[in-house]
Order: C-alpha cells, then structure tokens, then sequence
C-alpha cells in the first residue's frame, strides 16, 4: 500500500508540474507580441523535430519498398537480356524453353538450359578468408546445394547447404573457391579466384603467354562450369605477369562490390544431374 501511495503522489505531482508549464507558457504568450513569437517558435521548432523524424522513418520504409520493386524489375529484365544472349545453337537444343522470351514457372525464369530466381541476402561476411552468404530461399524454395549465385555484375558464390527457408553459400570471396572464366567473349579460358586481400580484387591463372592480352579488356565467365552460365562480366584485365615461363596470371578488377550487396540470383543448370553422371562414369 506504501508503495501505490508513493506512485500516486509521483504522478500527482508530475500533473501539477505539467498544468503549471501550461499555465505558465499561456501567460507568457499572452503577455506581449514577443514573447508569443518566442512561444510560437519554439512550438513550431518542436513540430517540425516531430514531422522531420516521422518523415525519415516513413522514408526509411518506402525506400526498401522501392529498391525490392527496383531489385524485381533489374532481374525481370535481366532474364530478358539472357534469352537474347543465348546463342543460336543452344535455341536449337532439345532443352531450350521457347522462341517467345524467358518461361517462367513459380517464382523461376527459366532461359535456355538455365532457371533464375531472385533472392535477398539475409548475412554476409567479407573480411574473412573463407567467407560465406546466406539467402533467405531454402528448400521449400526449390533452391538445391550447387547452384550458384550471380549478379549482373559477377559471380557471387555456390549454395553450399540447404535449411526449409534459407541456403547457406560459399562467397567466391573464398580461398577454396575457383570460376571458370575467359578474356573476352571468345579468348583463352583461365581459372578466376579471389586474391584473398583485396575487397575486388582477384587473379585470373592458366593464361597462355603468347596470347596478347589487353589491360582493361573485360573478363567473363566461360560456360566450361556446370553451375555458372556463360558470358556473365566478372571484371577488367589489369597488370599481368608472366609464371614460370609459360602462362600469365593478371590482375581482375571486380566489377561487383561485395560490401554492397543486397540482392542476388540464384541459377541452376537443369542439366546438371546428366553432366555429372555422364562425368562419373567415365571416372576410374
């Protein structure tokens, strides 16, 4: 009872001390032409603290609305850009999904030989040398271990492990991870691997050294991997060096900014299950 008595009294006095500060500024304003200036002005500073962080937050909100509605166009017309890549030969075989455009089915685009599916990252490292991403799409998805994530900018990773409603990925940010990637559109295939410093850079081994190459000419990925399709811009060629007398290893300048990313594409070659079997049984 002690104890109600003193929050009573607590809020009692809070009460008299509000109705006096009211009192008081009513005075005050009516008091003189300044003083109500003085008033008007520190109740329109207030207002305006009020609305200015109102509207941030109600910016806040309609901001992410707008760069997931910015994110799904991107990747609609991505998908779009990729059945006009496809070549001719691949339009021909058995697998292609269509003359008309990308197919979609579920939440999928399927292009060629390849299904697309948007996804956000949910957790991100970078500054480790086995770093990793997580999506938020996991089996219930339709997501399976081995696809890779993309960007229209590079490579991002491969889904590693799946749970019902998230995949966890190796980054290729990943001292063990390694891309299949050619100079140019058609020039010598090397393996692409992060130069486990830098936040873009990689190195690009396996470059035979008779074959000029350019600084600034653009890298992308072959198409010799199972996971990755061809003919994604991973980077530019910079300074290069020649290793052990008989290939190149250059210097890439990432096009994708990792510390920056959002939003991903995970891939998946339909025909992957054949390729490994077919590889498997070739294999002593």
């Amino acid at each position: 009872m002690a104890g109600n008595g003193k929050i009573l009294k607590a809020i009692l006095n809070a009460a008299i001390f509000i109705a006096l500060e009211i009192a008081a500024l009513s005075m005050l304003q009516s008091n003189g032409t300044l003083q109500s200036t003085w008033v008007l002005k520190g109740i329109h500073a207030f207002h305006a603290a009020v609305w200015g962080k109102t509207e941030e937050v109600k910016y806040y909100f309609s901001l992410k609305k707008e760069n997931d509605r910015l994110a799904a166009e991107n990747f609609a017309l991505s998908q779009k850009l990729r059945h006009y890549l496809v070549s001719e030969a691949e339009k021909t075989d058995s697998s292609w999904t269509g003359e008309g455009g990308p197919v979609a089915s579920g939440d999928s685009v399927y292009t060629g030989r390849y299904s697309y599916r948007q996804a956000t990252i949910s957790k991100i490292s970078n500054n480790r040398q086995r770093n990793f991403i997580i999506i938020d799409k996991g089996s219930e998805d339709g997501v399976l271990p081995q696809s890779g994530l993309i960007t229209g900018q590079g490579v991002i990773g491969i889904v590693d492990a799946v749970s019902r409603h998230y995949s966890y990925a190796i980054s290729f940010k990943n001292a063990g991870m390694t891309v299949s990637a050619r100079v140019g559109r058609t020039g010598p295939v090397g393996s692409l691997i992060w130069d486990g410093t830098s936040s873009n850079g990689a190195v690009l081994n396996e470059i035979p050294h008779h074959i000029a190459i350019e600084r600034g000419d653009t890298v992308y990925t072959s198409g010799f991997s199972s996971i990755f399709p061809p003919d994604i811009p991973l980077g530019k060629v910079g300074d290069s060096r020649i290793v052990d007398g008989a290939t190149y290893e250059i210097d890439v300048e990432l096009f994708e900014d990792f510390r920056a990313l959002r939003y991903v594409t995970i891939v998946r070659n339909t025909g992957r299950e054949e390729i490994d079997s077919l590889v498997s049984q070739q294999e002593p």
